[in-house]
């Protein structure tokens, strides 16, 4: 039953632009690898773990991961979204936000899950990572990220702050350096053998979603026809803060080096909302050639933080997003409209 409901679900789907017998989609949809998107978005996300895929839906998440055994294991754990629960956390900037902090602590469980996953070797059991290791790992990585991307950027240009002479030309320069910063951070994290199956992975998550978007058959020879990019990535959604921030803060001026700092930790929230806002109208208008100028760049960045996944890879990733529409039809669904879902 539920995988007829699930075709029934696709068969509803609107059809990939001009889709022809080789599975060639319009170019207006191509990204910059040259295979295509579809034109439209779906209620859903996900994300790369270790060995393995989340997806997440309207109400439910799955893991999907592949163990030392080669056999797919799949968790399923229901969710209600935190914008259901009152409409002032589906105002706009607020629900970014909401959907932002949902989607770090749903992909942390689901990280956890996976990582535990590859402990078993040879049939033996081990000790599984405990959830304080995790809240530790989780607070210090924030830690780290708050002062790479912000706080070490005002720090630096506050030392040449005398010569600037302009507000304008600091929050500029820092604007510059942070956005530097976080561009150099990928590129090395990209070229980390350890991470290049991650990264695989997360080139699966994204073709598996674009092919459910466009109303495809979610197989791995169907699903390797779509884009590795995809309009909605976090990874675009960090290059969106970088620049984003330099217009937020600018208001802010020059005042003592505490202030500064001080200001760009709160204003963290406001950016990270406002990103998001960003990433949410260029996905909605991704077939506007302007629209896709913009989002050229973050596409690039992407370039470093997705690979082409295999065979395998794929079947992961389909693994994960069947086990979502096997208990929800997200299109369906009339609470997809209050649920800000992160890509």
């Amino acid at each position: 039953m539920a995988a007829e409901g699930k075709a029934q679900a696709q068969q509803v789907r609107a059809a990939p632009p001009e889709v022809t017998p080789d599975g060639a989609v319009d170019v207006a949809t191509r990204m910059p690898d040259g295979l295509p998107v579809a034109s439209s978005d779906a209620p859903l996300g996900g994300q790369a773990v270790l060995e393995g895929v989340m997806m997440r839906g309207v109400s439910i998440w799955a893991v999907a991961v592949r163990e030392p055994s080669g056999e797919i294991a799949v968790t399923t754990e229901p969710l209600t979204s935190w914008a259901q629960r009152h409409r002032l956390l589906r105002l706009p900037v607020v629900r970014g936000v909401v959907a932002l902090v949902e989607s770090l602590a749903i992909g942390v469980r689901a990280l956890a899950l996976s990582a535990n996953a590859q402990l078993a070797e040879d049939g033996e059991e081990r000790e599984e990572i405990g959830g304080l290791a995790w809240a530790l790992t989780v607070a210090c990585s924030f830690a780290l990220a708050v002062g790479l991307f912000f706080v070490l950027p005002v720090g630096v240009t506050s030392l040449i702050k005398e010569q600037l002479g302009s507000a304008v030309l600091f929050w500029l320069v820092e604007g510059v350096l942070r956005t530097a910063i976080l561009i150099g951070y990928i590129a090395a994290i990209s070229r980390l053998p350890d991470l290049r199956r991650v990264f695989e992975y997360h080139g699966a998550e994204h073709k598996t979603i674009s092919c459910y978007e466009a109303g495809d058959e979610l197989a791995p020879e169907r699903a390797g026809r779509y884009s590795r990019f995809h309009p909605r990535c976090g990874t675009s959604f960090l290059l969106v803060v970088a620049v984003l921030a330099i217009f937020v803060l600018a208001p802010v001026g020059l005042p003592e080096w505490y202030w500064l700092v001080l200001s760009r930790v709160l204003g963290i929230p406001l950016i990270a909302g406002l990103s998001y806002e960003v990433i949410k109208w260029a996905g909605r208008n991704r077939r506007r050639a302007w629209v896709r100028a913009l989002m050229w760049p973050g596409l690039m960045l992407q370039g470093l933080t997705t690979r082409e996944p295999d065979r395998d890879q794929l079947e992961v990733a389909i693994a994960a997003l069947e086990a979502v529409l096997a208990a929800e039809h997200p299109d369906e669904d009339p609470a997809a409209e209050r649920v800000e879902i992160v890509a």
